[in-house]
Parts: structure tokens; sequence; C-alpha cells
């Protein structure tokens, strides 16, 4: 956790970054989204199983 808390507290308004899939650059290159959006797309194109 120290080690987690280093960028935080040495840096000027430092913060932690979002761990949610939303957020995530990386996820969002490879079309991956978070089950909720999933959902609502499903649901939306009537394919909700």
């Amino acid at each position: 956790m120290v080690l987690m808390s280093v960028k935080v507290i040495l840096k000027k308004n430092g913060k932690f970054e979002s761990q949610h899939i939303h957020d995530s650059a990386a996820m969002k290159e490879r079309g991956i989204h978070c089950v909720i959006d999933q959902d609502r797309e499903a649901r939306e194109a009537d394919k909700a199983y």
C-alpha cells in the first residue's frame, strides 16, 4: 500500500488512477467494455439472453 501511495504523496495534485474498465485506454483499443455497457448494448440490439 505504501508503494502505491508514493505517486499520490510525492506528486503535486497526485491521485490514484481509475481502475474501471471504461477508463482504460488499452481496453478501449481492444473494444472491451464493462458489463453494464455490454448489457445495455445487448438490450438495445434485442440480443440479451
